[in-house]
């Protein structure tokens, strides 16, 4: 017996002739950067996540730098992120010269605990940046006033957490502006690498839009020292066909998540992931922990399950931020690097793969 933990391939083999349409039409039209294609799609992506503005970006990482300088987020500024959390959303504020503020983990949702931001504010904060990680919304309303109250900017990293909501509100219409990410594994993937920065702020969407365009909103006209982020066009229509069937695969997933969390209930030593109240996440990953994460996971792969380690290493110790960091300690945030295991999960899979993959993995975490 054997799953696979991600297929990308399922989404071409299940849209293929609408998507061979968009790659013809877009070779046929002589349009590679910009156009009528990427508008379209801007157009369709804001929508969907219920703002006003979209700015097609080269990738999510540039979709979650390119707020901040256009704010002027740099050095000497602080920005507070989550702790535990993939490195881009570190990366990003240092890439501005920026500190990045770790915040601990909710231990039941591994989101940023919101007990903790108000305390680690200081005169220096200019922005903060929650992650919906895993595809798990953040509950957003403490954040906003707490925000709104200090004049601090709210940058969702979103990159995970496409057609989430929290309450009635959608990701990317949570706080000041969002960045996604396109990258081939996430719920809405392109073909390649792509991003977008989703706003209602007219102005921040344009002085993005610059940035990405070396600094220039017309030809040899540099208004700022910008630089080169483009969603290229076959990409957006690729990203177009697959938006009209995210909902779908979207529900698939939460199937899946349903079918794990009732299987799994009862497994001992097994912590499932919590849902925050008001929220529907869209599960990007199931992540579940286990004291003996290694063994459980050595003896899952023996058994055909391909469970697969997210973030294992806690930012403050990785070496990229550990001569800055790595004094500090965020005992939530280590144990989740230290006991994590994500399942399969995605619209590849059935709802029974789901089962079977869920006893198995029940059965297994008994005797390991």
């Amino acid at each position: 017996m054997s799953f696979s933990f991600l297929d990308v391939g399922f989404t071409y083999r299940s849209l293929k002739s609408e998507l061979d349409a968009a790659h013809a039409r877009v070779m046929e039209s002589g349009h590679y950067i910009g156009g009528p294609e990427l508008e379209a799609f801007e157009a369709a992506f804001a929508g969907a996540c219920g703002a006003r503005h979209c700015v097609g970006l080269g990738n999510g990482l540039e979709a979650l730098v390119l707020p901040l300088r256009a704010r002027g987020i740099g050095p000497g500024d602080e920005v507070i992120v989550p702790a535990h959390t993939f490195i881009a959303t570190w990366l990003a504020v240092a890439q501005t010269g920026a500190e990045p503020v770790p915040v601990d983990a909710d231990t039941d949702t591994m989101n940023m605990d919101l007990d903790l931001v108000e305390a680690a504010l200081t005169p220096r904060t200019k922005a903060i940046m929650p992650v919906h990680l895993y595809g798990a919304p953040v509950r957003m309303e403490r954040l906003r006033a707490l925000a709104q109250a200090r004049g601090i900017m709210v940058i969702e990293d979103a990159a995970q957490a496409h057609g989430g909501r929290d309450g009635d509100r959608s990701v990317g219409a949570l706080g000041d502006a969002a960045g996604f990410s396109f990258y081939p594994g996430k719920n809405l993937g392109a073909f390649g690498d792509g991003g977008a920065l989703v706003t209602d702020d007219a102005d921040l969407a344009d002085r993005v839009r610059i940035l990405a365009n070396y600094g220039a909103r017309r030809k040899y006209e540099h208004e700022l020292a910008g630089g080169n982020s483009r969603l290229d066009p076959l990409q957006a229509a690729y990203l177009a066909v697959k938006l009209k069937a995210l909902p779908d695969w979207t529900a698939r997933r939460q199937e899946i998540a349903a079918v794990y969390l009732s299987a799994l209930a009862d497994t001992p030593n097994l912590r499932l992931p919590v849902v925050a109240e008001g929220t529907e996440p869209v599960w990007h990953l199931f992540v579940i922990r286990h004291p003996r994460r290694d063994a459980l996971l050595a003896a899952l792969h023996e058994q055909g399950v391909p469970a697969a380690l997210h973030y294992p290493v806690p930012n403050h110790r990785s070496g990229a931020f550990i001569d800055t960091h790595g004094h500090l300690s965020f005992p939530v945030a280590e144990d989740i690097c230290a006991t994590c295991l994500s399942l399969p999960i995605g619209p590849h899979l059935s709802t029974d793969d789901a089962r079977t993959i869920a006893g198995i993995v029940d059965q297994t975490a008994r005797r390991v």
